[in-house]
């Protein structure tokens, strides 16, 4: 138990001070990115960057709770204290990776809905003060929401055959997309971007902090699409934005 307790603790440390990291090196560089391109703003009315402090600091205290239950996803798998041993090799580590990314957008679809009902929208409401989200509003959120969206990873370690690394991989995936997601600026609007794609764009998150009850997905929009709860105007949107070119970057 000595062994488990000191494993979680160190597992914790590291990982929230690699995310944090990772939550500053992106969010600049992609804000940076951005605000060289005006012309590709989502939503030109708003401007979210009066929230970036309260984003940032709630966003820390979310990492340390996303680093905790993914410690302690590892820290199972490296105790044995899980149904199954994980998958070896580096084909083992690439199908755990899949079924933790697969896996995690249909538990995140259907925890997003619950959080959404009566009962539980009051943990979700602290994030949808973002209504113009920014790279520095993807772990925004309240530690109620945190939990219940990133508990997944414990239980995908529990049930699932799924290597270290693998929960590595999704971290890095899951994290990245979640603040490209959420810049509030559309760079990959495209034909694989909508239907019959099961891509999304950040349009597609930016629609659902505008408008509240559309685009529940998190990584592809099958779920909405299966359900009817996608955007009606999502797949014309995108078309639009992938006509629409690129102006060379403004010099700041």
């Amino acid at each position: 138990m000595l062994d488990f307790a000191s494993d979680f603790l160190a597992l914790w440390a590291v990982i929230w001070v690699a995310n944090a990291a990772l939550y500053f090196a992106c969010g600049w560089a992609i804000m940076a990115h951005a605000k060289r391109h005006p012309e590709r703003k989502i939503q030109t009315r708003r401007d979210g960057d009066g929230r970036v402090g309260v984003e940032i600091r709630e966003s820390l205290r979310s990492i340390g709770i996303t680093a905790a239950c993914m410690a302690l996803a590892i820290a199972l798998t490296l105790n044995g204290l899980t149904l199954w041993a994980p998958l070896t090799g580096w084909w083992g580590v690439v199908a755990g990776a899949a079924m933790v990314i697969l896996g995690y957008d249909l538990y995140y679809y259907w925890a997003h809905r619950l959080l959404h009902t009566k009962r539980f929208k009051h943990l979700h409401r602290l994030h949808h003060q973002s209504l113009a989200p920014t790279a520095w509003s993807a772990d925004s959120q309240s530690p109620g929401e945190t939990f219940i969206v990133q508990s997944f990873m414990i239980w995908a370690a529990i049930l699932l055959p799924i290597a270290p690394l693998a929960f590595v991989l999704h971290r890095l995936y899951d994290h990245i997309s979640a603040q490209l997601g959420h810049c509030g600026y559309e760079f990959f609007a495209d034909r694989t971007t909508r239907a019959p794609s099961p891509m999304v764009c950040t349009t597609f998150h930016d629609q659902h902090h505008e408008l509240y009850n559309f685009n529940y997905g998190n990584y592809f929009s099958l779920w909405d699409r299966v359900h009817g709860t996608l955007h009606p105007e999502y797949d014309g949107l995108v078309d639009k934005w992938s006509a629409k070119p690129e102006s060379p970057a403004r010099s700041e």
